[in-house]
């Protein structure tokens, strides 16, 4: 899942970045508004988090144009605690305010709860074969077997079950696991996908996971 992150503080920025990103989030981080409504409206976002006070354009303003052009999911986060400054961001078009300073943890819950209420209904349960993989509880299982993967093993399997069937280039894995332009000479993407089938194909009978030679990996089941 993609969210852009419009903060002006950059410590605040780095540790919004640095705790998203190691619950599998990717994250890109504009420090002004003139920058986050220009990605806003042009990037693929699950949602944006947007400060108020910000250099360039206010978050009012960022918020306007995003509306104009996108129904993206936006969290606003701000020192503004005014009720007549949270009733304005939602009269806007906001989804849902938080005031600094704020728990992580409910940052989190705030985030995940707008991008469900917005997000188009999948299963709660993504299924190929007898793998199932659970987002909503970050669970993964199969033949009945309860399967333990770290933060980037699950990201990069919740993204070969939402696009079972669809063959995923190593670029694209890069981009929405890692946040991170695939360079041909690193060979990160083939390490993750190694280490991943050593948990979910290699102790089973039948692999899921299959290599496309030349152009990246797919989940499917195999006649």
């Amino acid at each position: 899942m993609r969210v852009l992150i419009v903060e002006d503080d950059p410590k605040a920025a780095a540790y919004l970045r640095k705790g998203l990103m190691e619950l599998a989030f990717v994250i890109d981080v504009a420090a002004n508004g003139t920058d986050g409504g220009h990605l806003a409206v042009t990037g693929e976002y699950d949602a944006v988090i947007l400060d108020v006070n910000l250099p360039g354009a206010d978050g009012w303003t960022v918020l306007r144009r995003i509306r104009q052009h996108r129904p993206t999911p936006v969290l606003f986060l701000t020192a503004r605690d005014r009720i007549e400054d949270r009733v304005r961001g939602l009269d806007l078009g906001g989804d849902d305010y938080l005031v600094k300073p704020f728990a992580f943890s409910e940052l989190v819950a705030r985030l995940r709860s707008i991008m469900r209420r917005s997000a188009p209904i999948e299963p709660t349960v993504l299924r190929v074969a007898d793998l199932q993989v659970d987002p909503l509880r970050r669970k993964v299982r199969r033949a009945d077997a309860r399967i333990d993967l770290t933060p980037k093993e699950f990201a990069l399997l919740h993204l070969l079950a939402r696009h079972h069937g669809e063959v995923l280039n190593r670029t694209r894995i890069a981009e929405q696991v890692w946040d991170m332009n695939y360079d041909s000479d690193t060979n990160v993407v083939d390490v993750a996908v190694r280490r991943l089938r050593a948990k979910v194909d290699e102790p089973f009978p039948v692999r899921l996971i299959h290599t496309i030679r030349g152009v990246g990996y797919v989940l499917e089941e195999r006649g």
